[in-house]
């Protein structure tokens, strides 16, 4: 399944063996360097007398996670937008979440953009059936911080300053690498300029429009680089992706599992996390999927951030659910799903990773390209003025 996202900026990625790319951190996030008041972890202590969730800051405002996710249980549900199941293994968290706490999960319009999910916040605001969760590409999420409650999660140390606005109004949770898929029946594929095969006509879809999807732009980005572009010029990915359209490889499809499985779109460029929960379900369809980051461009990441709707319905529900995201279950479980959660680093030095998750990942230890929200500016504003010869839908 596709979900189609709001463009997506830059902050560190960090895990074994790979360093930042050097880009900049977004808006109101202080530098990794820094040692700011707010990065330290919450007080543990709890006050004399517990907050009001929709007020609270941290779970010790509240008695600590326990009570947090006790109250969660007494709002019986906590209600998420834009999660498919298959996209970073969230079925998988939400079933796990339920099992632990009791609290129901209400995961609506799982294929929406991120700016839709602000604008259905907004426009179900007061009926209690508004997102009490947001996961939101970073362009929409500094785009909107009025909307949001800030939170820190009891494992806020770990998650380095760099990856999240000082208050807590929202966290990066999850990354990953922009790829190539593709049924292995075709032969093997392994750089960019592979695709330009004569024998791939009607074979190579982007996943999503690149003026609207994180996953169809990051894609121009990766051709990009892979020929002679970079960060700030993206010119050679638009020329590129039109030469695979005028010879006829690129097709105006936005790929789904059942493209997929129908030989529809054999070849998928996309991320690590969306193509790598398809591997199960197609191998039993018969198809040999493989994921491939190519070898002739530096790997292309980009994160999502996690933050609670200050008007939410469910508010201790909703910071039970971050408590629980940024716990190791949780950010285990986005490994499962094949994506790099922000707290990977700290979980290595504590030995509290899923390791054969991690192998089955096996991240790229080059720095990632990471365009940072002015370089998207530029790049958005190149490509709605150059991209018309291919209409995905």
């Amino acid at each position: 399944m596709t979900r189609i996202a709001g463009l997506l900026a830059t902050t560190a990625i960090v895990f074994a063996a790979c360093s930042s790319s050097g880009a900049t951190t977004a808006p109101s996030a202080a530098a990794p360097s820094e040692a700011a008041p707010s990065a330290a972890a919450p007080s543990a202590a709890a006050p004399s007398q517990a907050m009001d969730a929709k007020d609270a800051k941290s779970a010790a405002d509240m008695g600590g996670v326990d009570a947090v996710c006790a109250a969660g249980k007494a709002e019986g549900q906590v209600n998420l937008i834009a999660t498919p199941p298959t996209w970073a293994n969230y079925g998988q968290m939400i079933t796990d979440f339920t099992a632990k706490y009791g609290i129901k999960v209400q995961s609506d319009q799982p294929d929406a953009d991120s700016q839709t999910e602000i604008n259905t916040a907004k426009q179900l605001a007061g009926t209690g059936r508004q997102p009490d969760i947001f996961d939101l590409g970073t362009v929409v999420a500094l785009a909107n911080l009025d909307q949001y409650a800030p939170y820190q999660p009891a494992t806020w140390a770990d998650i380095p300053d760099g990856n999240k606005e000082a208050t807590g109004l929202w966290i990066n949770n999850y990354t990953g690498f922009e790829t190539i898929s593709y049924d292995a029946s075709l032969g093997t594929i392994a750089k960019v300029a592979d695709l330009t095969n004569p024998a791939f006509k009607g074979k190579v879809a982007l996943n999503g429009d690149p003026l609207k999807a994180a996953a169809g732009f990051n894609g121009v980005v990766l051709a990009a680089l892979a020929n002679g572009g970079s960060a700030d010029n993206i010119a050679p990915g638009v020329d590129f992706m039109k030469k695979l359209a005028d010879m006829g490889n690129l097709i105006p499809v936005d790929p789904t599992p059942a493209t997929v499985a129908s030989g529809q779109t054999p070849i998928v460029i996309d991320w690590t996390y969306n193509q790598g929960g398809d591997v199960a379900n197609l191998k039993a369809k018969g198809i040999d999927w493989k994921i491939v980051v190519p070898s002739d461009a530096p790997p292309v990441a980009a994160y999502y951030n996690d933050a609670i709707n200050k008007d939410a319905a469910h508010p201790a529900a909703a910071r039970c659910w971050i408590e629980y995201v940024f716990s190791d279950a949780g950010q285990n479980t986005w490994l499962k799903g094949f994506a790099l959660p922000v707290r990977l680093a700290a979980m290595q030095a504590a030995g509290t990773v899923d390791q054969a998750a991690f192998a089955a990942i096996n991240p790229p230890t080059t720095p990632p390209v990471q365009l940072t929200p002015a370089q998207i500016d530029t790049a958005k504003t190149y490509l709605t003025a150059n991209w018309k010869f291919i209409a995905i839908k």
